[in-house]
């Protein structure tokens, strides 16, 4: 992902055109102050976009981890536990 960099008054005076550039160019625009990375700044849907994928990169993590350290089951079990509470669901 590139970024652009902005002074933090281009974020008070020339918001609309930051926020159509994130939008467009789906990258990041990085808001200095005083000469310094201070926020960065992106499209709302490429910020869930990035937060969808962090969760799933933890997910693949843990469930790494789990593996290496012999937390498994055969997937059978994992099945025959979902289609239980799937039934439980019904009946409920």
């Amino acid at each position: 992902m590139g970024s652009t960099i902005r002074p933090s008054a281009d974020l008070r005076n020339h918001y609309n055109e930051i926020s159509k550039q994130c939008k467009e160019s789906r990258e990041a625009v990085i808001i200095t102050v005083n000469g310094r990375g201070d926020t960065a700044v992106l499209g709302l849907q490429d910020y869930y976009q990035m937060k969808s994928e962090l969760e799933l990169l933890r997910t693949l993590a843990e469930a790494e981890d789990d593996v290496k350290n012999g937390r498994i089951a055969p997937i059978q079990n994992s099945f025959d536990d979902i289609r239980g509470s799937l039934l439980k669901r019904e009946k409920g």
